[in-house]
């Protein structure tokens, strides 16, 4: 990695501005276009809350630890809670699923996060906790194989 950095954050929903935020302004020296920083914003900010409202649920003093690295033009954002872990994977990456089906949740966030990214995965393990791992590639916009 060219350069990385690795912070800790409480679990409560008045720290996912500041996530998204210092993601976003740790990748500005790659020169991201507006519409790339609004992906990497908003991927953030998904997965954020996801620990927040998933992962910990109701536990009052959960941990998140985002790591980003560079490596050339390749972001590469790591969110990580050690909550209460995802049962079925496959099931929770479905548009509209959700756990939580009388909330205002939308079941769209897995979904946005692989949308806004290159790269997407999620490793998860019950009661330990959920990993995601998500690349953008700064100058990739409108670049299909």
């Amino acid at each position: 990695m060219e350069n990385y950095f690795e912070l800790k954050l409480k679990s409560i929903s008045e720290n996912e501005k500041f996530a998204r935020n210092t993601v976003a302004g740790f990748l500005v020296p790659l020169d991201p276009t507006l519409s790339e920083i609004d992906d990497i914003k908003t991927a953030v900010s998904e997965a954020v809350t996801n620990c927040i409202v998933h992962g910990y649920e109701d536990v009052e003093n959960g941990e998140i630890i985002i790591k980003v690295g560079i490596d050339g033009k390749r972001a590469t954002i790591t969110i990580i809670d050690n909550g209460v872990g995802i049962k079925d994977i496959e099931k929770a990456l479905v548009p509209f699923y959700t756990t939580k089906p009388d909330s205002d949740r939308s079941g769209m966030g897995f979904t946005l996060m692989q949308s806004f990214m290159d790269e997407f995965e999620v490793y998860s393990e019950e009661n330990k906790g959920t990993t995601i791992v998500m690349t953008k590639i700064i100058g990739n916009e409108g670049v299909h194989d």
